[in-house]
């Protein structure tokens, strides 16, 4: 297996100073540093590829011994196309991928990585109008996957994991996306067409947070204070 962290975006609505996955969340690690602990003993750190672009030089001088694929048009395009980038260095391979904005509790990952077939971590919640939202089909996989769903069953976090099988027909769907869409916009459009199966992996009680905003941010650190 190979993890994927997609951080080449700019993060302007947190508002910090330095690109969003590197924002320190205790003492000097930063969230990006602690999605790399978590994911190492899974994949093996030569496995793990970050996507970069903006401040992409903060990132290299922080994790010399990383792998990395540069966005050079991140200021123009979406998470789609970066996780592209990776995707066209991986073949035959199960990908792990991820926002780099995520915080999440160790037993995260286990969820995903015991569940069968290709998996969406989500949240079964009620929702806000800038989540990624889902429902699903009869047969319990997802259907709709986007920010405009309506009657959504709860939220996809933005960590996912796509068989080794399903790779290829994933990568193509993401060449044929929008410039500005999310890589959410690739798995919504197999599902619906019945070309993908893709599983909802519910977090139950584990925590899990994208931070997008100073609350967000806010909430992450309450939760490490407290545990």
């Amino acid at each position: 297996m190979r993890a994927v962290i997609l951080a080449a975006g700019m993060g302007t609505r947190l508002g910090g100073d330095v690109p969003k996955p590197l924002t320190p969340l205790m003492a000097d690690r930063t969230i990006i540093d602690l999605q790399i602990a978590k994911l190492e003993p899974l994949v093996g750190r030569d496995n793990i590829t970050v996507v970069i672009g903006y401040e992409q030089e903060q990132f290299m001088d922080r994790f010399p011994d990383l792998n990395f694929v540069i966005n050079e048009q991140y200021q123009f395009t979406n998470t789609a196309k970066s996780l592209l980038l990776a995707l066209k260095t991986i073949s035959n391979e199960s990908v792990l991928w991820m926002n780099g904005d995520i915080f999440f509790d160790d037993s995260v990952l286990d969820y995903l990585t015991q569940a069968s077939g290709s998996t969406c971590l989500v949240d079964t919640k009620q929702c806000g109008e800038e989540e990624i939202k889902y429902t699903t089909n009869e047969r319990g996989t997802i259907d709709q996957l986007s920010k405009q769903v309506q009657n959504a069953e709860g939220e996809a976090l933005g960590i996912n994991l796509i068989e080794a099988t399903d790779l290829s027909l994933f990568t193509e769907q993401l060449e044929s996306v929008g410039d500005n869409d999310y890589f959410e916009k690739a798995l919504e459009e197999l599902t619906t067409s019945g070309r993908l199966e893709l599983t909802p992996v519910d977090i139950e009680t584990a925590f899990c947070q994208e931070i997008d905003f100073p609350e967000d941010l806010a909430q992450v650190q309450a939760h490490l204070e407290a545990n």
